[in-house]
């Protein structure tokens, strides 16, 4: 059994419209919950998000017969938080329980200290929020959205957003790796011109690439060398200054 939401006000509760935030505040958690009390105010953004919801749950669950389930609305907002800020759920719980803002936005009181949400219970319950849901939540809000615009977001809307640093394969770009870059491309492309147009595979490809990577370790530690021995200083200038200027 769940509910949407629990319609009836508890003694020292803060209906969710009159909750109050630090909006100078910079941090993900009191702009995602604006956002969230935007759509609990605005009546049918809320029936149409908690709809796509209650849709989206396993088709036994039955909403008026059984043990008390998590309401939909807790569901939205713990699920939000924990797919935005990308949390598990040990971070999910631990805030959950903790935090007085996001408390108020669950419906709790300040009297409701001993109501603590068991780590499996968030598990279970959380856990059908997924990035697909969540997808159509997006879709209905940017719709709701364009609805209070109006005309304007036919005329094109303009937009900003934050960007975020990924972890890639990329290497340091210096001279050296930048000569070993090139010239491997060229081979690749070598072999696969062989391999479309005359039809056959350029079997010294795989041998060159093997003795060029061989090269580039012993010119990577010819570089890096501080040998004060004159064979290897001598040695050193002439592989190096070459190279230094084909790049």
């Amino acid at each position: 059994m769940r509910k949407t939401i629990e319609p009836q006000l508890k003694i020292g509760q803060t209906h969710i419209p009159n909750i109050n935030f630090d909006l100078s505040s910079r941090d993900e958690i009191p702009q995602l919950l604006i956002g969230l009390q935007v759509i609990y105010s605005d009546l049918p953004s809320q029936k149409a998000v908690l709809q796509a919801i209650s849709e989206s749950l396993a088709e036994k669950i039955d909403f008026h017969n059984g043990r008390p389930g998590m309401d939909l609305w807790k569901i939205l907002v713990l699920g939000t938080l924990r797919l935005n800020c990308n949390w598990d759920f040990d971070k999910l719980h631990d805030i959950a329980n903790n935090h007085l803002i996001l408390r108020q936005m669950l419906g709790h009181t300040l009297y409701d200290v001993e109501e603590q949400y068991k780590l499996q219970t968030l598990k279970d319950n959380i856990s059908l929020f997924t990035p697909e849901l969540m997808g159509r939540i997006d879709q209905i809000v940017v719709n709701n959205g364009h609805s209070l615009i109006g005309n304007k977001a036919r005329k094109g809307l303009n937009a900003s957003c934050d960007s975020f640093v990924e972890e890639t394969n990329v290497h340091f770009p210096t001279d050296i790796s930048l000569l070993w870059d090139a010239l491997q491309k060229s081979i690749h492309l070598i072999m696969g011109i062989f391999d479309e147009i005359i039809s056959s595979q350029w079997r010294q490809g795989e041998h060159h690439l093997r003795k060029l990577k061989s090269a580039l370790r012993k010119v990577q530690q010819i570089k890096r060398s501080n040998s004060k021995n004159s064979e290897k200083i001598a040695l050193k200038k002439n592989i190096l200054n070459p190279l230094f200027r084909i790049v």
